[in-house]
């Protein structure tokens, strides 16, 4: 095996990985523990509006993104939903609560890791093992254009969401 195989290789696993992690997520938003209404609930109680709607947006966002980033397909677009669900996840409900996930109410530090994932893979591209690569497409996605899409698309796509949807409840007076 080449280096050019190697790289490859490693591109293959991290993006399969973090795909997953995003499949994951999604998949249990909407049918893991309160399903698809306790994640409304849960979102709700966060200010987001309106929670049903929200729910179903964040959960498919995280399926469809993760799916790209397994397949290596339009991979600065699956990299743009890890940027952009982070982002929000990370204002609505992780920035208050520190750095570390072990902190009460899980701090930051995986939202941002996540979303640092999603920016790289964004930029690099899914390396050669990839549908991108076997529809010709990976060289037009990559560099300055798969930054510009994975951070423009997530972080601008989070801040209109949030612009839009984001009620923030009212801090409680205890």
């Amino acid at each position: 095996m080449s280096d050019a195989d190697a790289i490859d290789l490693a591109l293959l696993v991290f993006r399969c990985g973090v795909g997953a992690v995003m499949l994951a997520h999604g998949i249990n938003h909407i049918w893991g523990g309160g399903k698809i209404e306790g994640t409304a609930g849960w979102f709700g109680s966060m200010g987001m509006r309106p929670p049903l709607v929200q729910a179903w947006l964040a959960s498919l966002t995280e399926i469809a993104g993760g799916a790209l980033l397994v397949l290596g397909l339009l991979t600065p677009f699956g990299g743009a939903a890890v940027v952009g669900t982070m982002f929000v996840a990370f204002v609505i409900n992780h920035r208050g609560n520190g750095f570390f996930i072990f902190r009460p109410g899980e701090g930051w530090e995986y939202v941002m890791t996540l979303g640092l994932t999603g920016m790289m893979l964004g930029a690099i591209g899914p390396g050669s093992w990839s549908l991108d690569d076997a529809l010709d497409i990976r060289d037009d996605l990559i560099g300055w254009t798969g930054l510009a899409i994975s951070v423009g698309a997530g972080i601008g796509g989070a801040v209109l969401l949030l612009a839009t949807c984001w009620r923030p409840p009212a801090p409680s007076g205890d």
